[in-house]
């Protein structure tokens, strides 16, 4: 049984940690490993420099859209493929991402996580709710 009082508020603390991240580590790329570096580290894993940038400019796009409550289901979403590209990077590390450069269970935790937030809703004080998922999600009740 779902409690649709406090729901709302479950979502958005989920929301905002998620929203949080992202940007924190959009923010590690540009200041601490800078965009080049972030872009060499991207080509060092056999990918296009250039994904480097998108990922930066997904993860604080997105972080800043998820901490607002813009579109966040569907922002949500759309950040699993990056997710799961982290995890990727990470699976030669080991399981915990305290490991030498890092495990992969920390970017899996954050795609479930990611995956939730797109399934339970935007939640309390989105600006602008998804309004196909919302449809979509009312039909489904």
């Amino acid at each position: 049984m779902t409690d649709t009082t406090t729901a709302p508020y479950g979502a958005l603390l989920l929301r905002l940690a998620l929203g949080a991240m992202f940007v924190a580590h959009a923010l590690l790329k540009y200041f601490v490993f800078t965009l080049p570096g972030t872009a060499k580290f991207f080509a060092s894993l056999g990918l296009p420099e250039f994904f480097g940038y998108v990922v930066f400019a997904a993860e604080l796009g997105g972080g800043i859209l998820l901490i607002a409550g813009v579109y966040a289901r569907a922002v949500a979403l759309a950040l699993v493929p990056i997710l799961l590209g982290a995890t990727w990077a990470h699976a030669g590390n080991g399981w915990v991402f305290s490991a030498p450069n890092g495990g992969w269970e920390y970017p899996l935790f954050l795609t479930v996580a990611a995956l939730a937030s797109a399934l339970i809703g935007d939640g309390a004080f989105a600006l602008k709710p998804t309004p196909v998922l919302a449809r979509l999600s009312a039909r489904a009740s």
